[in-house]
């Protein structure tokens, strides 16, 4: 039988990942400045409590009818968050951004793998088309110097990163449609700040000395991880952890238009990279039909 491609239109729920994609992206330039004044562990976790006591304005109603299932999903997908920020940030201290990139890219093809051991369904052959071109942009994104890592702490840092930055995407996935929205916001969101800080001591971080420029990157921040995380418990509902990945695979090409903007120039390489990962989003979305011939 004869096959040809169809596209799937995008949908409410991906066209909002891709834009809160592009919001992920521009914070890169905020977390470099945050870095020159606070440490890794203190400033994810003031970011995340103060998304979290944000949300907790935004859902006050809703929380009255909190259920224990709601506290245990959220609390296990802030632990994602938690792990996921707290370590690429880690490693962001001692690695260049390029490296960091290229390292953390790796979850883009293992969320289709974890996907099928989950939810015993084996994603569509073009999704693995389209993660495997955004792994490949993402690459040259990175550029050549990624390439030529060594296993300090800040690669291994950022190496265990991309396990629970997986993971959050396929938990929120398998909470999805079960869960109050508001309610499981609030409680990841608050669960990230609040370990946050707990690490503090346990790896021996201090409180940094004041200073507005982490002051007024927490605030933005803080207002953007709620944004972002709220949008990803709604969109992925119906849109699958592969295809959310693929979505989120744009962040490098955000976070490098927006350095364009700021004065950055980009390598031929990386703006090919860029195209390869729009390139990768399309794919997902194009469907192989059959058709069966007429005698």
């Amino acid at each position: 039988m004869p096959t040809r491609l169809r596209w799937i239109r995008f949908s409410r729920q991906e066209a909002a990942l891709i834009a809160i994609t592009a919001v992920w992206g521009s914070t890169f330039l905020l977390v470099h400045w945050a870095m020159e004044h606070s440490g890794p562990w203190f400033f994810v976790g003031l970011r995340f409590l103060i998304a979290g006591l944000i949300s907790v304005v935004v859902f006050r109603r809703v929380l009255r009818g909190i259920r224990w299932r709601d506290v245990g999903a959220g609390a296990a997908i802030g632990v994602m968050i938690h792990l996921g920020y707290g370590l690429q940030t880690v490693g962001l201290q001692t690695i260049e951004s390029s490296t960091s990139a290229f390292i953390t890219a790796m979850y883009v093809p293992l969320v289709p793998l974890a996907q099928w051991a989950v939810f015993r369904k084996r994603p569509p052959a073009m999704a693995f088309v389209g993660a495997g071109l955004a792994f490949v942009g993402l690459l040259l994104i990175a550029g050549p110097d990624a390439f030529s890592l060594t296993l300090g702490s800040g690669e291994i840092a950022t190496m265990i990163s991309t396990l629970p930055i997986a993971a959050e995407i396929i938990l929120i996935s398998v909470f999805a449609g079960r869960i109050d929205l508001g309610r499981i916001t609030v409680v990841q969101l608050l669960t990230a700040g609040i370990l946050g800080l707990l690490t503090m001591p346990i790896v021996g971080e201090g409180v940094p000395e004041f200073s507005w420029i982490w002051v007024g990157c927490a605030v933005g921040l803080g207002v953007a991880s709620c944004l972002i995380q709220l949008t990803m418990n709604w969109a992925q509902k119906s849109v699958s952890p592969t295809r959310a990945t693929i979505i989120y695979a744009g962040e490098p090409v955000w976070a490098g238009i927006v350095g364009r903007i700021a004065g950055e120039r980009l390598p031929v390489l990386a703006l090919v990279g860029g195209a390869l990962v729009v390139l990768g989003t399309l794919a997902s979305e194009l469907k192989i039909v059959r058709r069966s011939r007429r005698e």
